[in-house]
């Protein structure tokens, strides 16, 4: 998800909203990696605002360890190498967002904004992915769909090209994507952001080795259906993320997210798998280890 954008500090009634950051979660028994965080997007009301610094040491004291930051375009990708290599905790991918694509097409710089993403992506051993690329048919319409998915292929082709790992935004894309991924030579590791298919999908995308990775959404009231999909996923194609500071985890939906309430998901994915939650703890460190390396 990418937005400069703060969330309204009122809901459609006029009546003030929760924007106070959540109370830390007790700490997870065993380490585990946030692996998709945006920690250069604030997303507080003026004051609350967590630096670099606080987030991460906010994150380790419940045991959230390593965190994988998320280019969006070329200055998030940019200041992601840059943290990455600034804390030792970080690692980065990088990457033009789906939704950024289309306006560079119509500017004649996507080519070069794609190069400019190859080159980043070998400018340090701490990039280890690209992404988050795919396809995003909710925010662009079908005019800048041919971009998104030029885009989408050239990334795929980076981390094939670089070994890194590929990092999916798909939101109400699933079969175009799957498409795009079935018609391209994918990289060894693939790594679904925020998964949001039905168990179908789920097992589809397990079936071929790819991971996973289950965001807030997994814990909101409404999310059956995703939860379901969980509950088909072997543990070993699972990952965990906040894509903070959006997608805050049930029950501290709509206020800010921070790294530090990734165990809010992982004890509902413990609870969705069945699984008791040191076993899940010590799975997740080795699943994000396996997709984006050691560090």
């Amino acid at each position: 998800m990418r937005t400069n954008q703060r969330r309204s500090a009122t809901d459609e009634g006029g009546r003030r909203r929760d924007r106070s950051r959540p109370p830390a979660p007790e700490p997870l028994p065993y380490p585990v990696t946030d692996t998709h965080c945006h920690l250069d997007i604030a997303d507080a009301d003026d004051g609350d605002e967590l630096t670099v610094g606080d987030a991460l040491a906010a994150a380790a004291a419940v045991n959230v360890t390593r965190i994988v930051q998320v280019g969006c375009d070329l200055p998030s990708s940019t200041w992601a190498v840059a943290a990455a290599e600034r804390y030792p905790s970080v690692v980065a991918t990088v990457a033009v967002h789906p939704n950024e694509a289309p306006g560079l097409a119509e500017q004649g710089r996507l080519d070069d904004a794609l190069a400019e993403i190859d080159r980043l992506a070998g400018s340090s051993p701490r990039v280890r992915g690209v992404g988050e690329t795919g396809l995003d048919h909710f925010r662009t319409g079908p005019d800048g769909r041919a971009a998104q998915e030029a885009s989408f292929r050239a990334h795929a082709e980076i981390a094939r090209q670089r070994e890194l790992a590929l990092v999916i935004h798909d939101r109400d894309a699933h079969d175009d994507v799957l498409r795009v991924l079935n018609d391209v030579e994918t990289p060894e590791r693939v790594v679904f952001h925020c998964f949001s298919g039905n168990e179908t999908m789920a097992r589809d995308v397990a079936e071929r080795g790819w991971f996973l990775s289950f965001a807030g959404p997994v814990t909101f009231k409404n999310a059956a259906e995703l939860r379901a999909a969980l509950a088909v996923t072997p543990l070993e194609n699972v990952l965990v993320e906040t894509d903070a500071p959006f997608l805050t985890p049930h029950p501290f939906r709509g206020r800010p997210n921070a790294s530090y309430l990734v165990p809010v998901t992982v004890r509902v994915v413990a609870e969705v798998l069945g699984v008791d939650l040191g076993t899940v703890c010590q799975a997740l460190r080795s699943n994000a280890e396996r997709a984006f390396g050691a560090w």
